[in-house]
């Protein structure tokens, strides 16, 4: 049988896990399922809970999913980022994130996959049309939708869901964001990303998705998270400011000594 997406070349899918033993059989089986053709990467950060060891008994039973045993509990950005460079190192063509907990079902991977063929980055996107969210406190989701509307302004940024975390990039987008220098943690790096692709140049789709609530184990989010992903984001778009003016001021000088009399004639022969 032929693999619906061949033409975008390999897909890895990168799992970061911490103490998710209840959720990682669940997630590896569901994207196998959902699209056969794809490898798991499991990046796990030491889970105390065993995570790790039913993720290495997944591995030896399936060609497919592999297994990152990480040193420590580093955060969901560091995370990602060695999974990038573990799939940059052989090749893939296509690497997703997706959560451990099922909020991003792997059902809908197909939709963004299909997106990637005309795009660099797709989004999975819970407040684009045909986006929602499922078991949500209204205070998250005012919480969620605030700080994407601040995003959109602070940065300037055309993207309705930029701090969501379902993904999926071209591979030779993730080499051109220069990632060597990418620091933020948690949903800002969420952000980071998707700025760095904008400001480049790339093509960004966001593609409607149903994020559904964890009903095993425990959120990762936190209060530090959401203060790191505000200050962070009101700093860049401050030097985004500064930087837009600074460019104004000197292209007016260059303006007016063009206009010198004599300009362009200095050294002439």
């Amino acid at each position: 049988m032929s693999e619906p997406f061949a033409d975008l070349g390999r897909i890895l899918v990168i799992i970061p896990t911490y103490n998710e033993s209840e959720n990682v059989r669940r997630i590896t089986a569901r994207v196998r399922a959902s699209v056969p053709e794809a490898d798991i990467l499991i990046a796990d950060d030491n889970s105390p809970d065993g995570t790790g060891q039913i993720a290495d008994e997944l591995a030896a039973d399936d060609d497919h999913i592999h297994v990152m045993h990480r040193l420590g509990k580093e955060g969901l950005a560091a995370a990602y980022m060695a999974g990038f460079a573990w799939g940059l190192e052989r090749d893939y063509a296509v690497l997703v994130e997706m959560d451990a907990d099922g909020s991003h079902q792997p059902e809908q991977l197909s939709a963004l996959l299909h997106a990637l063929r005309d795009a660099d980055l797709v989004l999975g996107s819970r407040w684009v049309p045909g986006g929602s969210v499922v078991n949500w406190p209204k205070s998250r989701e005012v919480l969620s939708r605030g700080g994407n509307l601040y995003t959109r302004l602070a940065l300037d940024v055309p993207l309705q869901d930029a701090t969501g975390g379902y993904r999926v990039f071209r591979a030779q987008t993730l080499r051109d964001l220069h990632l060597h220098d990418v620091a933020s943690q948690g949903y800002c790096f969420q952000v980071d990303m998707a700025r760095r692709a904008v400001q480049s140049g790339k093509r960004v789709v966001e593609v409607p998705i149903t994020f559904v609530e964890r009903e095993f184990g425990t959120s990762k989010m936190s209060g530090g998270i959401v203060r790191e992903a505000l200050w962070r984001v009101t700093v860049w778009g401050a030097q985004q400011r500064t930087g837009r003016v600074r460019d104004a001021v000197r292209s007016r000088r260059a303006a007016r000594a063009a206009r010198q009399p004599g300009a362009g004639q200095k050294g002439a022969a």
